[in-house]
């Protein structure tokens, strides 16, 4: 195993049985070591700087019905709620004043907010913050919709492929959803020229090492500037409230299995991560992660976006929030950075 970690760090990708092998090793010294490799590239681009994202989570409707999410459309047990404009924008001052540099835009698929109101946004962000960075995180649109976004200053897009595996897709999403599509989005926000995420649930139901595989592959062929993985958790109100959750110790081996395939990448230790270990997102940093994202979001809608049940900081005032992380990055040797926290580009990638 330590010379497919080895391999790694040369960054030449392995085949899909050395993958196998790598995923299926349950020893700790293996994941110990990949921590480490991961960490220590980590450290050489990016130093010891965690980047902060201001997340706003400014909509729990969507029209989609993923048999995963705790904001699906047939949830009907969900509180639903929208943000007017004028909110979203109080959540950027109050954030800029704690000190974010990057505001993400989280929702559903919400009719609601139009591709001309989501424009209006953005706009009087960049106005209002012309120092900060905007990403959106908002699903999938069309790249008319997406040029828009762009040309009116959005800087980044996140949209998690969930897998890269057809059949396994279609036993998460229902039949209006196609991973062709989603693939198809991703490379209309790449190809536009937006920072780009992508990312997928650790453990997910019918998940598979051949799954996880794919993801992998797909990842490295995308070459995105941001990747998101968490374990999955269940939501009570969902098809799939019976499965168990993705395991921690997986999580972070794929973490940094990631980070040695793209060592420039921007990689968040998610709240999912922390949500099922006190120190998950500790662990995410030292496995080679380098962003977090505290929450924005007016603290009476918080415990309205569950994506998944036991949600934590659902409380917490935003303040409280980025005082808590600063401590905790500094209690693992990190320092949290007051800065957009932008991609490297690095040796021409």
């Amino acid at each position: 195993m330590k010379d497919l970690i080895l391999k790694l760090e040369k960054h030449r990708f392995l085949n899909d049985e050395e993958l196998r092998l790598l995923i299926e090793d349950e020893s700790e010294e293996i994941l110990d070591l990949l921590n480490k490799s991961a960490s220590d590239v980590s450290k050489k681009i990016y130093g010891n700087k965690v980047y902060i994202r201001g997340l706003i989570e400014f909509t729990n409707y969507c029209r989609n019905d993923c048999y995963y999410c705790g904001i699906r459309k047939s949830n009907c047990s969900a509180e639903r709620y929208r943000l007017a404009d004028a909110q979203i924008l109080d959540c950027c001052e109050t954030g800029y004043q704690l000190g974010f540099r990057t505001f993400v835009l989280q929702g559903g698929e919400d009719g609601a907010f139009s591709d001309e109101r989501i424009v209006g946004i953005i706009k009087k962000i960049k106005e209002s913050y012309p120092d900060c960075a905007v990403t959106l995180s908002i699903g999938e649109r069309t790249h008319d919709s997406y040029k828009a976004f762009f040309d009116a200053g959005a800087d980044r897009y996140l949209l998690r492929h969930e897998t890269a595996d057809t059949e396994h897709y279609s036993r998460l999403h229902p039949n209006n959803l196609s991973l062709e599509n989603r693939m198809k989005c991703l490379y209309d926000l790449k190809e536009i020229g937006y920072q780009v995420g992508c990312g997928f649930m650790v453990g997910s139901p019918y998940q598979t090492t051949e799954s996880i595989i794919k993801d992998l592959k797909f990842i490295k062929e995308l070459n995105p500037h941001m990747v998101g993985i968490g374990p999955f958790i269940p939501h009570n109100a969902t098809p799939f409230k019976d499965f168990e959750q993705g395991e921690l110790k997986l999580t972070l081996k794929l973490l940094s299995i990631i980070r040695l395939m793209l060592p420039n990448v921007l990689l968040p230790a998610t709240t999912a991560r922390g949500t099922i270990d006190s120190m998950g997102r500790e662990k995410g940093i030292l496995a080679g992660a380098n962003v977090v994202m505290p929450n924005l979001s007016p603290k009476n809608v918080r415990k309205k976006y569950l994506l998944y049940d036991n949600k934590i900081c659902t409380g917490d005032e935003a303040a409280e929030c980025i005082l808590c992380m600063k401590h905790r990055m500094k209690s693992i040797g990190y320092e949290v950075a007051v800065s957009r926290g932008d991609y490297k580009e690095i040796n021409g990638e």
